[in-house]
């Protein structure tokens, strides 16, 4: 099942190589929300794993943000004794993009314009009208 969170990336931390073949990346994202006229502030810790790790590269300190994560939930033991850890895998990101009101734009989906453009110099006309 994936989530989502909206809120403003306050830090970003070093690729770290785990194993030989796994990598990891952490960032937090700050969430505000008002409850009963209280301002509550969260600061939520993502990691990304692998190729997902420079996903967090293209949006800067103080930018708001969208992040689509997973849960995982991992069991270690260890010694006969057993801890339980709890990850939020991102995925994906979004700068959410204040001064357009046009709400969140992701950069790696959009095309150029042109590239549907009929007046192209190579384009051909074979429409029967």
């Amino acid at each position: 099942m994936s989530y989502e969170l909206t809120g403003k990336l306050i830090s970003k931390f070093d690729t770290v190589q785990r194993t030989e073949s796994f990598k990891t990346r952490e960032f937090v994202v700050e969430k505000t929300e008002e409850i009963n006229g209280r301002s509550i502030v969260n600061f939520i810790k993502f990691q990304s794993v692998q190729d997902r790790t420079t996903i967090i590269d293209r949006v800067n300190i103080g930018d708001e943000i969208k992040v689509y994560f997973n849960i995982k939930g991992t069991k270690w033991e260890k010694d006969g004794k057993t801890n339980y850890i709890t990850n939020l895998d991102a995925w994906r990101i979004e700068q959410i993009l204040q001064s357009s009101g046009k709400g969140p734009i992701d950069n790696d989906y959009l095309e150029p314009l042109d590239t549907f453009s009929a007046t192209a110099p190579d384009a051909v006309d074979d429409l029967p009208f």
